[in-house]
């Protein structure tokens, strides 16, 4: 990954010419970088809570394009996408007309319940704001770890650039397992090292991050 913001307006527009639907997987995106479903003319959009949202793992969201939803047959489907969901009639499946549809068994409750609290914090900021809050805090670590040298996997400009900061690292599992001793939580990849700054982060933040990595990595 290298956290570059693709143009999803042109995506969709190449899906719909070539007879396709336009199906965005937004996983990476939602919470961080802001997005109209209408104005790109996406069908289908995919996201979850584990990334950007601040709901954790196990749960997910799907929209699809209100008129496509009776043309669209599940793959795999489960009681909750049954018209008749109390039924339980397994001769007979008769989808929701919703996009409840595309449910399956029952899904994970507590985890409703953190995704619900993470939206209502990310909804109370505001996607515009997160985004113009993030991309500061962000182009800081970029200037930061390029003024100390490093070699990083990022996009040519601010207005393409996500949060996901890769900074190239021959082997970087170890720096990040020291950085995480630090209480600095940052991933990796082969070859690279991510960081991915968020609202909740301050500039001191970045700040500390650059001095451990730069202290760690160049003894």
């Amino acid at each position: 990954t290298s956290g570059y913001i693709q143009d999803i307006s042109t995506i969709c527009d190449a899906a719909h010419n070539a007879g396709a639907i336009a199906f965005v997987d937004d996983y990476q995106a939602t919470g961080q970088v802001p997005i109209d479903v209408q104005e790109v003319e996406a069908d289908v959009l995919v996201s979850g809570g584990l990334k950007w949202l601040l709901g954790g793992p196990g749960i997910t969201y799907m929209y699809v394009r209100r008129d496509l939803i009776p043309e669209l047959e599940p793959s795999i489907t489960g009681w909750f996408g049954h018209r008749d969901q109390f039924a339980f009639n397994p001769h007979e499946m008769v989808y929701k007309d919703s996009a409840g549809r595309f449910e399956t068994g029952t899904p994970s409750v507590s985890a409703m319940y953190t995704g619900a609290e993470g939206l209502r914090i990310v909804n109370e900021l505001g996607a515009d704001a997160i985004r113009q809050r993030t991309s500061e805090l962000t182009s800081r670590l970029v200037s930061s770890l390029r003024e100390r040298g490093f070699d990083l996997r990022v996009p040519p400009d601010d207005e393409h650039h996500a949060s996901i900061t890769m900074i190239e690292l021959d082997n970087p599992g170890p720096v990040v397992d020291r950085l995480a001793e630090r209480d600095i939580i940052v991933d990796f990849r082969p070859g690279a090292l991510r960081a991915s700054p968020y609202f909740y982060n301050t500039q001191e933040d970045i700040d500390i991050f650059v001095d451990a990595l730069t202290e760690l990595t160049r003894k």
